[in-house]
């Protein structure tokens, strides 16, 4: 099955745990700590009217693979929330396009969506167009995931008559004509209306009478909702629209969330550009040429391919790289056919590499891009490829028109961002994405495609990294891809500008002589003023600029474009972008048998010979308090509390429990249950003693338990929890502060800090303070706060001239993060700094009011010991603001260095 990478593991468990906690507590609540456990800025949740039904949004980039994460999420929910096995789910999509695509990838078998919810759900699944919802049959509905994809606009409007999902049809009838009088749902469900005698024939009889339609099934069973694109769904009508379905769960995918305080979504999870790059998802950075004409800019993508295509050749893996091509309108000057004429006649490119792809041109229908015997390396297009056209083929962008006025240019960007594969390529060329644009005289190329990658969901932060600007190709080489190919010399890269059009001359009498020399202007015909500054734009220069602009909105943007600009110039100085490296760190290992292994919390596991039945099977203090939509059970002392979802109560459970046996609950449990550190027939003992126990007590049924199995199975799993991390304790002090302990360091196991590497996500350091020495650019250290102590700390590192480099370490990004490891988790350092000399220090700083608990003195015994093994070449210190001896940070980090 398809593996997700992990990020998106990250995206799930941040659900899962959102999810748990809405068992809990309120929502509000959940969310807060959910967020504050990812150690994301806290942000207000706001409930649109829908009070205590969780409403979250993931914000995945362009390229990310938001929507396998809708699959995975219908698990999630169904388990850790909704509590069944057959979920009844509301998939909405932006256009009918993407409503096709996305019911084709859930009913292929073997795709990933399809192939996560076989997975889950144990193949029974039913997926739906919104035309089949008439197909759902009573003894689907707690049997099967069912899966009905819909449009938002199928749904979404003032007057419900005469729309399909809202209207009477006789074949639900069977649906309803069961439905108890108490049934939790039945004060909200729609009635036959005069209108609806006059659409379906009926008589008026029934006027009054539950209504048979879509949207009622909908009401009663209380769907989970996942809304794709969620940033067209902020109005008060598609608030109103989904609340009109009343959903248990709502789930947003989207790259661009709203985030304003009126309708913004509440992002539980996000991930940045920078991320996607390091798990091999996109290509990174985009490579901008900007050409003064069509014909330039077309020669250039020409090159760019055929230089690509050589370096292809030397990769494992078959590439065939492709331009993608972005014509005028019949009414412009490049159309589809002035531009594809062009490449035969003017370029050589013989007529079969060329397939157009437009609403009347279909020439990639059928065809499969990946083929080795597919000779297409252009395609030709004029609006956003609507067919479903993707290949990571696609490398190099090119746009023949202003790129500004076309919404377009960001899903056809996006199509050149995918990585072959989802895998680094060997030549680093083909790690890049490239973008060649004709541009106005004006040369306002690199500002137009900051518009379209934020929009793509980009950070700025992340565009001043990664959008590099160079001039045109110097030199044509052999354009036609011949044999006899002759690399042309590397582009120049041209000294960063900004370019800014004003009404009027700006007035510099207020600059210095050298801040005037970085201008250049020019007037053009009707009077306005085209300025061009080159290197960093100053406070005064960005004040002079700032005074000609009126419009609020123009000067919010000179101020975002002044920002990018600036910051890709600091991010053009880091070391990494210079080619340095970063000193490497051995990673704590142990002898376990004859075999060098990474120290990790299954090697604890391991170390102290983990089995489950060496542990009570029993839930301690176990009470169940029933009520109509609540279960209780105490674990140790700790009283929990999950919720039921209201529909289960009357529906579901309560149907043929009496064929239900004890051996049947413990059969589900061990699907429910299974983990890979527990023999599975350990696991089912387990299971098998514990409940026995239960059934003892005489306030217990089966049935009672059966009713409520999945709280029962949280309630199970936490026991095993508690079990495991006393194993993984007691194995921890054995493996590596026992008298026996073989721990060491060894350079079979070694975290290196690349350049390429950093996947870094906001909130990023963004204060006045200019770090020289920090290894990756200072744009990109994540959560680092432009005040206080561990600001401090690092302006300390920054000072020092012993240190060489440093980074801020990433918190649980175990492939790009360097770590050590804890009984129960892992400990990521603040900072780790390259010594001049050679040596390596690893630096965590800690407030006052944490320095003395347990989490930090356990942190504290580990990087000592780690020092230890690695004897003189490697440092550990924990660092405080003031010392039992009065010393200040640095005076803590320079007595460790000078010793």
């Amino acid at each position: 099955m398809f593996a997700l990478k992990s990020y998106q593991k990250r995206a799930v468990e941040s659900l899962e745990s959102f999810l748990l906690r809405c068992q809990q507590s309120n929502v509000e609540d959940a969310y807060r700590e959910t967020l504050e456990e990812q150690g994301m800025p806290a942000l207000a949740y706001k409930e649109y009217g829908f009070e205590e039904v969780p409403y979250v949004c993931f914000r995945i980039p362009t390229g990310g693979g938001k929507t396998v994460l809708g699959s995975h999420a219908v698990e999630v929910a169904a388990r850790k929330y909704l509590n069944t096995d057959a979920p009844i789910t509301l998939w909405l999509v932006p256009t009918n396009t993407i409503r096709l695509q996305t019911v084709e990838a859930l009913k292929t078998p073997g795709h990933p969506y399809r192939a996560k919810l076989d997975a889950a759900f144990n193949h029974q699944v039913l997926v739906l167009d919104i035309d089949e919802v008439t197909q759902v049959r009573p003894q689907d509905i707690g049997n099967k995931a069912i899966v009905v994809v819909s449009t938002l606009a199928n749904l979404r409007v003032t007057d419900t008559s005469g729309r399909k999902v809202y209207a009477y049809h006789e074949n639900f009838e069977p649906h309803f004509s069961k439905v108890p009088a108490n049934h939790p749902s039945m004060n909200i469900l729609d009635r036959v209306s005069e209108e609806d005698i006059k659409e379906n024939g009926l008589s008026e009889r029934e006027i009054g009478k539950i209504k048979y339609s879509f949207a009622n099934l909908l009401a009663l069973y209380r769907p989970l909702v996942i809304v794709d694109e969620a940033h067209n769904a902020r109005t008060s009508l598609t608030f109103e629209t989904l609340r009109r379905v009343h959903p248990a769960v709502v789930i947003e995918l989207t790259a661009t969330p709203n985030t304003t305080n009126s309708n913004g979504s509440n992002v539980l999870f996000h991930v940045s550009a920078a991320e996607l790059k390091a798990e091999e998802m996109i290509k990174l950075p985009i490579v901008l040429t900007e050409h003064q004409n069509w014909q330039d800019a077309i020669q250039d993508a020409v090159i760019n391919r055929n230089k690509l295509e050589v370096d292809a050749q030397k990769d494992e893996e078959y590439i065939r790289p492709i331009a993608l091509f972005q014509a005028e309108p019949k009414n412009g000057e490049v159309t589809v056919e002035v531009l594809k004429s062009h490449l035969i006649n003017e370029l050589n490119i013989d007529e079969s590499k060329i397939a157009i792809a437009t609403g009347n041109q279909r020439e990639l229908d059928g065809v499969n891009l990946f083929d080795s015997s597919c000779p297409i390396e252009y395609i030709i297009t004029i609006e956003a490829l609507k067919e479903g056209w993707d290949c990571s083929f696609a490398y190099v962008f090119c746009s023949v028109k202003q790129v500004s006025s076309s919404k377009d240019a960001e899903q056809l960007l996006g199509r050149v961002l995918r990585m072959p594969f989802a895998k680094r390529r060997v030549i680093e060329d083909l790690n890049r994405a490239y973008a060649h644009l004709a541009t106005s005289k004006f040369s306002r190329a690199a500002q137009e495609l900051t518009d379209k990658l934020i929009a793509m969901g980009f950070e700025e932060m992340e565009v001043a990294a990664f959008l590099k600007e160079q001039a045109p190709t110097v030199g044509q080489g052999d354009m036609f891809g011949s044999s006899a190919y002759e690399e042309p010399r590397r582009p120049v890269v041209p000294p960063q500008s900004i370019v800014v059009e004003l009404p009027e001359m700006p007035d510099l009498s207020e600059l210095s002589e050298d801040e005037k020399s970085q201008f250049a202007m020019t007037e053009t015909d009707d009077g306005n003023a085209v300025v061009r500054v080159t290197g960093e734009v100053s406070e005064t220069i960005h004040k002079a600029l700032k005074k000609h602009v009126s419009k609020k909105a123009d000067k919010d943007k000179l101020d975002r474009d002044v920002r990018v600009h600036n910051q890709a110039i600091e991010a053009a100085k880091a070391p990494s972008e210079a080619g340095e490296t970063f000193g490497s760190l051995p990673l704590v290992c142990a002898d376990l048998q004859g075999e060098l292994e990474l120290v990790e919390p299954e090697v604890f596991l391991h170390a102290h010979n983990w089995n489950l039945l060496d542990y009570p099977a029993e839930l301690k203090n176990f009470r169940l308090n029933e009520t109509t939509n609540s279960f209780s059970i105490d674990i140790d002392g700790n009283s929990l509390s999950y919720k039921v979802a209201n529909e289960k109560e009357v529906v579901a459970f309560n149907q043929g429990f009496m064929d239900v046996t004890e051996n049947d609950l413990v059969r589900w449990l061990d699907r429910e249950l299974r983990q890979p550190d527990i023999l599975q027939s350990q696991l089912i003992k387990f299971i098998s003693i514990l409940i026995n126990k239960l059934l003892q007590q005489p306030s217990i049924s089966l049935t009672a338990l059966v009713r409520n199995k999945f709280p029962l199975s949280r309630a199970i799993a936490e026991q095993i929890k508690l079990h495991r991390k006393k194993a993984q304790k007691e194995g921890y002090q054995e493996s590596l502060f026992g008298n026996e302990s073989n721990a060491c360091l060894s350079d079979k196991f070694v975290y290196e800090f690349k350049p390429e590497q950093y996947p870094s996500r906001s909130p990023y350091y963004s204060g006045r303070y200019k770090f020289q020495k920090h290894f990756f650019p200072q744009n990109l250290i994540e959560d680092l706060k432009a005040t206080g102590e561990e600001f401090a700390c690092a302006q300390a590192l920054d000072g020092m001239e012993q240190v060489k480099y440093w980074i801020r370490n990433l918190v649980k990004r175990d492939q790009a993060s360097f770590w050590l490891p804890l009984a129960h988790g892992k400990f990521y350092p603040d900072f780790i700094c390259q010594l001049k000399d050679g040596r390596m220090l690893v630096v965590e700083y800690k407030g006052e009011a944490y320095v003395s608990n347990d989490d930090s003195a356990e942190k504290r015994a580990i990087g000592e010991k780690w020092a230890e093994l690695g004897g003189e070449d490697y440092l550990f210190i924990m660092t405080v603001l003031q010392d039992s001896e009065g010393r200040d940070v640095r005076q803590q980090i320079l007595n460790l260095i000078e010793a």
